[in-house]
């Protein structure tokens, strides 16, 4: 979804969640962790969540289908199609099914890291009021397992 011209900026952080974090590691590190489909699927989702990929297509136009597999049992399919791939700096993907949005994921270099940039943008106010209240803690755990990934392969790499 783009914003209009006329849209205040009010009106458009009505429609966002916007999470940031900074990492240790520089942002190649990171953006590998995007980047692998493998990876990917370890740390991506809340805690307690695995994931089944199905297609995972990251170049801008690709598909990416998955299934997340919730601790409750519950499974949650997803479909999307990344927009925009700038390594290693910038990701654009639009979630296609319920609740859809476009996430934009910014990779920074800052001083000692990285800073990671979370954009989600929905259609309205209203979709983003229902989301966030398990978004914005469902976010943290997600960086959360990101930097556990990253931790886990910097080691894995130590002991080579």
């Amino acid at each position: 979804m783009s914003t209009s011209p006329t849209e205040t900026a009010a009106a458009q952080a009505a429609r966002e969640i916007v999470s940031t974090r900074h990492f240790a590691q520089p942002r190649e590190q990171l953006w590998a962790a995007f980047a692998d489909a493998q990876r990917l699927a370890r740390w991506w989702g809340p805690a307690g969540f695995r994931n089944t990929f199905e297609l995972c297509e990251f170049r801008p136009g690709g598909l990416w289908r998955f299934t997340m597999h919730g601790p409750d049992g519950q499974d949650y399919p997803n479909r999307s199609v990344f927009h925009t791939i700038e390594a290693p700096a910038r990701i654009v993907l639009e979630h296609e099914n319920a609740p859809h949005f476009h996430l934009h994921i910014t990779l920074s270099d800052e001083a000692g890291g990285t800073r990671l940039g979370w954009r989600m943008q929905f259609d309205d106010a209203a979709t983003r009021e229902a989301v966030a209240r398990y978004a914005v803690p469902a976010n943290e755990q997600v960086f959360d397992r990101l930097q556990a990934e990253l931790t886990h392969t910097t080691h894995q790499g130590a002991l080579a």
